[in-house]
């Protein structure tokens, strides 16, 4: 005759909600994915829906929109940026040195799967102080349609 008590692990309770968390954060990481496999720093981005467009804002402070890359890649929507250290070439003469350097230099990007297909031909892109804002149609083959009903006499 066995004891059907069974001691509580609080470990073992541990590592199961740890894995049900993982589970769940796969579930995202389509729509998420492959910032990391970028090699550059991670650019934050607000995504919105509307019933027709997504709608895509990074803020990109000192960039001069000759320095920011907007591409399609498949399924993927790629923006990329460079922020350029001009203090290298001020204290080319000598004048001048750093004694503290705390603003972000060099490649910043973000790679996201977009929940929908887009229309990537009709996407809008507009850069206004120091803003980058992405107007993403989604592909008419997305779009809700509706079937008007008629009735058998008609």
């Amino acid at each position: 005759m066995s004891n059907g008590i069974i001691r509580w692990n609080p470990i073992r309770e541990m590592a199961a909600m740890q894995n049900m968390m993982d589970r769940f954060f796969e579930e995202w990481r389509p729509f998420f994915d492959d910032a990391r496999s970028l090699s550059m720093g991670n650019l934050a981005i607000d995504l919105d829906e509307e019933d027709d467009q997504y709608i895509v804002t990074t803020e990109l402070p000192g960039v001069k929109p000759d320095d920011i890359n907007v591409r399609q890649e498949g399924d993927y929507l790629v923006i990329e940026a460079e922020v350029r250290d001009q203090s290298e070439h001020e204290q080319s003469d000598g004048k001048r040195r750093s004694l503290v350097k705390e603003r972000r230099y060099g490649r910043f990007g973000r790679r996201l799967r977009l929940p929908q297909a887009v229309d990537f031909e009709k996407a809008e892109a507009t850069y206004q102080d120091g803003v980058l804002t992405l107007r993403l149609p989604k592909s008419a083959e997305t779009q809700p349609r509706t079937i008007p009903v008629r009735t058998a006499t008609s």
